[in-house]
């Protein structure tokens, strides 16, 4: 069963997010067709390094649902392997050496996703705040650690301790097992209502929170098709990137 829907539906969307400079919202994307630069600024690395990996991540994935060509690209010259592999571990799709971004490809934006009180580039940025981390974040399951990570809004800290961690976890194991039960009832389509309760949520200033709301309540929500559950799970994890069509075929 495929996730319906894609980025031709929806190619007029328009991510805006919050110029911290400015504390005004701007356009993610380019007013004219063209591509969108982002640049990770991590100054060092630790957890909340990720977290700024993390967001730069999503809005990759946001502008590339709305149609918008991205280009990523991560601007340290230190701990770089740290980074890359904490990165991965975390779904974090790979980014280009940020030296490169000299050579520019004709891009009509940028933005610059940085540490809260951080590194201040020209042009837009989009703050993170920091991760209080009071649970060893590698002796963490990583899906449960990017869930954690993804439930607050990025411009409030996240507390990430042991009981975070198994909450995510349990949930993470929950959902994972109902999208492969749903698998098995005949495909929906993805109510309209639902579809643009995710997308007026991840293109409200990236409100990755509002968008795991929807979920909780698709998941329960009475007279909703098992088709039309999967379905919305497996096209909101587009975004999300928690894996949540794992246990596909696992189920006797």
């Amino acid at each position: 069963m495929a996730a319906r829907g894609g980025p031709s539906a929806y190619a007029r969307s328009v991510l805006r997010i919050i110029d911290a400079r400015t504390g005004k919202p701007v356009d993610a994307a380019p007013a004219r067709r063209g591509l969108t630069r982002i640049e990770a600024h991590t100054e060092g690395f630790d957890v909340t390094a990720l977290r700024i990996l993390l967001v730069a991540d999503l809005l990759v994935r946001a502008l590339e649902l709305g149609g918008t060509p991205v280009w990523a690209l991560l601007d340290e010259e230190r701990q770089q392997a740290e980074l890359r592999a904490g990165a991965a571990a975390l779904g974090i799709r790979p980014f280009e050496d940020g030296q490169d971004a000299a050579s520019g490809l004709g891009e009509a934006q940028v933005l610059h996703v940085v540490r809260e009180g951080g590194a201040e580039p020209d042009g837009v940025r989009v703050a993170v705040a920091p991760v209080h981390a009071e649970a060893p974040p590698e002796e963490a399951d990583p899906a449960a650690l990017r869930l954690v990570l993804l439930s607050r809004p990025r411009s409030e800290p996240v507390r990430l301790d042991r009981a975070a961690l198994a909450d995510a976890h349990d949930t993470l194991v929950r959902w994972r097992g109902a999208v492969a039960s749903w698998a098995q009832r005949p495909s929906r389509p993805i109510p309209d209502e639902v579809r643009a309760e995710l997308r007026t949520a991840w293109e409200d200033d990236l409100d990755v929170p509002g968008v795991l709301r929807v979920l909780r309540w698709v998941e329960t929500a009475p007279d909703l098709p098992d088709g039309a559950r999967f379905e919305t799970y497996a096209y909101a994890d587009r975004l999300l990137g928690l894996d949540l069509t794992r246990d596909l075929g696992t189920l006797a």
